[in-house]
Formats: structure tokens, sequence, C-alpha cells
């Protein structure tokens, strides 16, 4: 299991999103159903420790519910 950010998009106000998955493709497949018409986009760079020790530091989260990230700007 992995854990990944997707910047989602609709007109010019974007959200930024992470879904724990199997695969990239399979989390960007998550969030285009949960957002459906609106562009998903997956954030890079991606963050190695998030991406693959994401999963086990918050428990049994399963990836159906994508989780708002706090902003990165900073």
């Amino acid at each position: 299991m992995i854990k990944v950010s997707l910047e989602v998009r609709e007109g010019e106000v974007p959200v930024e999103v992470a879904v724990h998955a199997e695969t990239i493709s399979q989390a960007v497949g998550i969030v285009r159903e949960r957002f459906p018409g609106r562009d998903v986009r997956v954030v890079f760079p991606i963050d190695g420790e998030e991406f693959f020790g994401g999963a086990e530091e918050d428990g049994a989260r399963d990836g159906n519910q994508p989780e708002l990230v706090p902003d990165r700007a900073g």
C-alpha cells in the first residue's frame, strides 16, 4: 500500500488530497471516481517517506476515502 498526494482542480481553485492505494494509477482512479468531471493530477515531487510508509503510520485507513492535505505552501 502506498500513499500519494493528488491535486483536484475545478476551475481556478486546486484542492490537494492524499490517497492510500496499491498503485498510483489506482489512487488516481479513486479520486476521479470521488470527484467526477474534475482534473486530477499527481503532485510531484513524491515524498518517499509518505509514499512507502504512509499506510503503516495511519493504520487501517482504506484507500477509498481521500483525505485533504494541509497547504504545503510556506
